[in-house]
């Protein structure tokens, strides 16, 4: 277990780090060290750094140091739900990764840096509950992309190269301050409406007006001409005892 909690957190040793390795059905190794209150990412996972994946969401990172660029083998990194204000440029350097979950942290705009779109076999990307105010253009050459997260920012616009991504199957934006959730759209109203109707009399009507509504009466007298009257009962005279064959033959079927 971690030892005594100081003033960085509980500082997690080689053996805890070792212990903590799981392998999974895939046959990759994850070092699984969430919610472990650590405030400083543990130098000895350098002794591990070729594992494929590494968990350490819940904790209190505020910083990822350039040493990342260590695990190269990495291909899945989640760091969700830290106070991390920050990427290093060092993040760009993993280019097997597929999964980085940076969800739930205290990211801006200017913690995001360029090198994070060299990321480019990313298919799963989570910035959402940040404090991000726009995202680069540049994420739009994350062509790999099937999965975005941007709920819960400050953003108000949504780069075009970001929204055309090739691949991108899922994209949250839910809860940001963006023009098309101000104001939701009034109902179109397709059905053209009568303001009035008004009743008058045969003779009160000029020759043209007259000729129409006989016109029109005239054709609905056609349709309802034309409407088919109700069908004949089927005539079942002839069948005095109905089933009477399945009465003669029931015992050639019945179960014993």
């Amino acid at each position: 277990m971690p030892k005594g909690k100081g003033p960085q957190g509980k500082r997690i040793t080689l053996k805890v780090a070792k212990n903590s390795m799981r392998v999974l059905f895939n046959g990759r190794r994850r070092i699984e060290l969430s919610k472990m209150g650590i405030a400083v990412f543990p130098k000895c996972l350098l002794e591990l750094a070729d594992v494929e994946e590494i968990d350490l969401s819940r904790n209190m990172l505020k910083k990822i140091p350039n040493t990342i660029e260590k695990f190269q083998n990495l291909m899945w990194l989640d760091l969700h739900s830290n106070q991390i204000d920050e990427l290093p440029a060092a993040i760009g350097t993993l280019r097997n990764l597929t999964y980085l979950n940076l969800c739930n942290n205290k990211l801006t705009t200017k913690g995001l840096p360029e090198e994070l779109t060299l990321l480019r076999n990313l298919r799963t990307l989570n910035l959402g509950l940040n404090c991000l105010e726009s995202i680069p253009t540049t994420l739009g050459s994350l062509k790999e992309l099937i999965e975005l997260g941007l709920f819960d920012n400050s953003l108000t616009i949504i780069p075009k190269s970001v929204k055309k991504l090739p691949e991108i199957e899922r994209m949250n934006v839910k809860r940001n301050p963006l023009p098309e959730f101000a104001k939701e759209e009034e109902p179109i109203d397709t059905i053209k409406r009568i303001e009035s109707l008004y009743l008058v009399e045969k003779k009160d009507l000029c020759n043209s007006c007259l000729q129409t509504c006989q016109g029109e009466r005239d054709e609905l007298h056609k349709l309802e001409d034309m409407t088919p009257g109700p069908s004949e009962k089927p005539d079942f005279t002839s069948l005095t005892t109905p089933n009477s064959t399945a009465i003669d033959n029931q015992e050639e079927w019945r179960v014993k």
